[in-house]
């Protein structure tokens, strides 16, 4: 394996660190192995910081596939906390709003959820990499700066609930869409057609294309796999 050259490592990336991070921990565990300074290295895809899951990362000439890479669909699954919103639509920040959920089954959530499939637009989080006027809207949004997301097209080819358990108000989804799909807009809109809230309290990218989370690496696991590797060195 030729890191230098170009090459994929596909890692599971842990709760509470952004993708940056990851990537940063990867490279100097590869830098180290083949006896560089910095290997050049970037993602594909961009996962919250909350969120865990399949994160590609390329190397060397690979870079220049992120682009393509970041246009394979996507798929990941959810929960979604009912009755309830936050200003980030996930768990980042303390609830702000609440909504009564007593109306709630789970028949109505199986009818509305099909409104979501298709081409929809979709208007991304003001706590998101967005960028608004030349500042990012999450910036923004930590200063207290009033601004306005948007709209967008997206596109989510299958949305399925996989569970819904009425006493704690919570439902889990999975979710099948394509790129620049925001699944915590996607839960304050389902909350919002449910006539109530909703944000998330877990997500997790489960599969980029071809690339399942079975074919990931953890933090724990990756050092083991790149010794098992027979690398050029520099």
């Amino acid at each position: 394996m030729n890191f230098q050259e170009g090459a994929f490592i596909y890692i599971n990336k842990p709760y509470r660190m952004s993708s940056f991070g990851a990537l940063a921990h990867i490279r100097y565990l590869v830098s180290k192995k083949i006896h560089v300074k910095r290997v050049k290295m970037g993602h594909a895809g961009t996962l919250d910081p909350l969120a865990t899951g399949v994160l590609i990362l390329c190397t060397g000439k690979f870079t220049k596939q992120i682009e393509t890479l970041q246009l394979h669909d996507k798929e990941y699954t959810a929960t979604l906390q009912l009755g309830a919103t936050t200003p980030s639509y996930d768990m980042e920040h303390e609830v702000d709003q609440t909504f009564p959920t007593s109306h709630i089954t789970r028949e109505l959530i199986e009818k509305t959820l099909p409104r979501f499939t298709g081409d929809i637009m979709q208007v991304p989080p003001l706590y998101s990499a967005c960028m608004v006027a030349g500042d990012r809207a999450y910036e923004l949004a930590r200063k207290g700066v009033d601004h306005q997301l948007a709209p967008k097209p997206v596109h989510i080819e299958e949305l399925e609930l996989t569970a819904f358990d009425p006493e704690a108000m919570q439902l889990s989804i999975r979710v099948v869409c394509g790129k620049g799909t925001y699944i915590r807009s996607l839960a304050r809109d389902i909350g919002a057609a449910l006539d109530s809230g909703a944000y998330l309290t877990a997500l997790c990218r489960t599969r980029v294309g071809s690339v399942r989370i079975e074919d990931c690496q953890t933090f724990d696991s990756f050092p083991a796999w790149l010794d098992a590797q027979e690398v050029e060195r520099q």
